[in-house]
């Protein structure tokens, strides 16, 4: 009975999932993941005010992008915009003309700051559960990295609007083409799982790059787009179940006077820990494979962090 019960807790133990969760409990990764929700909060209402005040009049002109990006922010961040149910940021207020002034510098300012910072620690987070050095490259070349996610960032929330208002477009047409009532239960579903799977790929897209940036080395794209996937697969969960999420936790009368921004940090704590939780699933997993992230191109002629030289082996003359 005992060696029966020590053989299933070995074979419990030597399961990737529960190697992949010792591993971020040794690398301290739900500590790490609660530092990063922290300044997330911080910085998504820098970053939708900003973004609504660059963007504002050209998707208040659009009612199909407007639509869609506000349903991408929302599903995003639930809770963040107002509705029926609750929310922090009034809609009718965001798309109001506003020109540039102090506030508006003042909120880009912020904006960066929180983002940067944001950035740098999910540097630090995920080298840590890789195993790898804090990243040596001069401050300011990072920085620029750093601006360079930011900017990114903004583009795939835009690029996803813009995805989704032409793909229910094309959908209408193909219903329309064959006959069948683009309301009809048949249609919603087929829209919405598409909508899913556009959701998951650039969510496996961004991760995939968000984790190649951050630890500046090249990962086996199959390890690395492995992780990211199911780090993507668990985002959609957390989106679909976003409501619940944050409405539970808002919903609680011990905490009414603040219990949407409690909300919002629960949910981002949610999404930090699924990203540090992907990125180990793809240092075990290279682990296993006897794989490591290699810092340095083939053509340089350096080795990886952590190899061990070739030894020279002399060619071997046939005495005559």
């Amino acid at each position: 009975m005992k060696n029966a019960l020590k053989n299933f807790i070995d074979r419990v133990t030597a399961l990737r999932a529960v190697r992949v969760f010792n591993r971020y409990s040794e690398r301290n990764g739900p500590i790490l993941a609660g530092g990063l929700s922290l300044t997330a909060l911080y910085s998504v209402f820098a970053a939708v005010y900003v973004g609504f005040t660059i963007l504002g009049a050209y998707i208040q002109s659009d009612r199909a992008v407007k639509d869609a990006v506000v349903s991408t922010v929302s599903s995003s961040v639930p809770g963040l915009i107002k509705s029926g149910n609750g929310g922090v940021v009034d809609l009718n207020q965001l798309f109001q003309p506003t020109t540039l002034n102090w506030g508006s510098i003042i909120a880009i300012a912020a904006l960066l700051l929180t983002t940067l910072s944001w950035f740098d620690s999910a540097r630090s987070a995920v080298r840590a559960v890789f195993g790898e050095p804090r990243d040596s490259t001069f401050f300011l070349l990072l920085k620029l990295r750093d601006l360079g996610l930011v900017v990114a960032f903004g583009a795939v929330t835009i690029f996803s609007a813009v995805i989704a208002v032409l793909s229910t477009s094309a959908l209408d047409l193909v219903f329309g083409g064959i006959g069948i009532d683009r309301h009809s239960v048949l249609a919603t579903v087929v829209a919405r799982v598409i909508g899913l799977l556009l959701v998951l790929a650039i969510d496996t897209a961004v991760l995939a790059a968000l984790f190649r940036v951050l630890l500046a080395a090249r990962v086996p794209l199959n390890r690395l787009f492995t992780g990211a996937l199911l780090g993507a697969i668990a985002l959609g969960i957390l989106k679909v179940l976003g409501a619940t999420i944050v409405g539970t936790v808002s919903r609680n009368p011990l905490l009414a006077s603040f219990a949407v921004i409690l909300g919002l940090l629960v949910w981002f704590g949610l999404v930090c820990q699924v990203i540090l939780l992907s990125a180990t699933w793809i240092a075990v997993d290279l682990a296993d494979h006897g794989q490591s992230v290699k810092t340095t191109s083939p053509a340089s002629g350096t080795r990886p962090r952590g190899s061990l030289p070739r030894p020279r082996v002399r060619p071997v003359t046939r005495l005559r």
